[in-house]
């Protein structure tokens, strides 16, 4: 099968299967990128940390991916196969769903999707910090940008590049033995 129908059905894949977001599907997405088109853990996870602070949506970040295995080509083709597949099946069901109004049977999916969709969600996260944990320097950066944001009024990307810088100087400076 040609590089580009696979890269197609896989993003297609995961666009169907994103409920609650794009990042429910983080584990699978850097499971299918690690193991049948070679993209690493740290290189998914460089890609998903500038996918955090571009502007925008954040699972634009599927652009830069489609971009390193294929070029332009394959940023354009993961862009319509992660967000068009979606895009048409949540237009339909909000359709459907605007139909049933206040019905009993919308608040009871309703209330099955949330702890579905909040661990989804918790399985992406986990995903990527466990890619990006590898050392005491990087849970120790990782524990204080947890507390920054949850407990601070700064601008989350302002910690973020901050961590960054400092984790750079960090391993870089212990590397050198300083």
């Amino acid at each position: 099968m040609s590089v580009l129908i696979h890269l197609a059905l896989s993003f297609a894949l995961l666009s169907i299967l994103a409920v609650g977001g794009g990042t429910a599907v983080l584990p699978e997405m850097q499971t299918i990128l690690a193991q049948q088109f070679g993209i690493t853990h740290t290189q998914f996870v460089h890609i998903y940390s500038f996918g955090q602070l571009a502007p925008g949506p954040n699972m634009l970040m599927v652009l830069a991916i489609g971009y390193q295995i294929l070029g332009l080509t394959g940023a354009g083709v993961v862009l319509l196969s992660f967000f068009l597949p979606s895009s048409i099946l949540c237009f339909y069901v909000g359709r459907l769903w605007n139909r049933f109004g206040e019905s009993p049977w919308r608040r009871t999916i309703q209330n099955a999707l949330e702890p579905i969709s909040i661990g989804l969600m918790a399985s992406g996260v986990y995903a990527v910090g466990k890619a990006s944990i590898v050392s005491p320097i990087t849970l120790a950066l990782a524990l204080v940008t947890l507390y920054l944001i949850l407990r601070t009024k700064i601008n989350p990307v302002f910690v973020i590049l901050g961590s960054g810088g400092i984790g750079a100087l960090l391993i870089k400076y212990l590397s050198m033995g300083i």
